[in-house]
């Protein structure tokens, strides 16, 4: 990235975000204005991809409502991202999961899932 853009967006890039990789499921808190009135949404999903750096840092999220599959990008430095949350983290092999688009059901969200291990004495 060109140095001159990178001092000027300097400022407005979030560092304390919640780590979280492609494969993970997350709720995203939004802020939506309606009218005069805020208020805070939730999208809830799997992260499918991980794009960008700086300011324009993106992350993809699916999820499946009323058998729709869903996307939203948001990008990470958004003022309107209020937070990230990770719900549960995953195993996995690829750096985007565009293969979930075309699953059916309980497999469109199924990644891998970390397990707790009792480390071997």
């Amino acid at each position: 990235m060109n140095p001159i853009i990178k001092e000027l967006t300097a400022g407005q890039v979030k560092y304390a975000t919640a780590p979280f990789k492609v494969g993970d499921g997350v709720r995203v808190h939004t802020k939506v204005r309606e009218g005069d009135k805020e208020r805070v949404q939730i999208f809830a999903g799997v992260v499918i991809a991980h794009k960008g750096s700086g300011i324009h840092e993106t992350f993809t999220v699916r999820r499946i409502s009323y058998g729709e599959g869903v996307e939203r990008v948001f990008p990470v430095n958004s003022p309107n991202v209020e937070k990230i949350e990770v719900e549960r983290n995953s195993v996995n092999t690829r750096a985007r999961l565009y293969y979930l688009r075309d699953r059916l059901g309980k497999a469109a969200m199924a990644v891998k899932v970390k397990r707790y291990e009792k480390p071997k004495a």
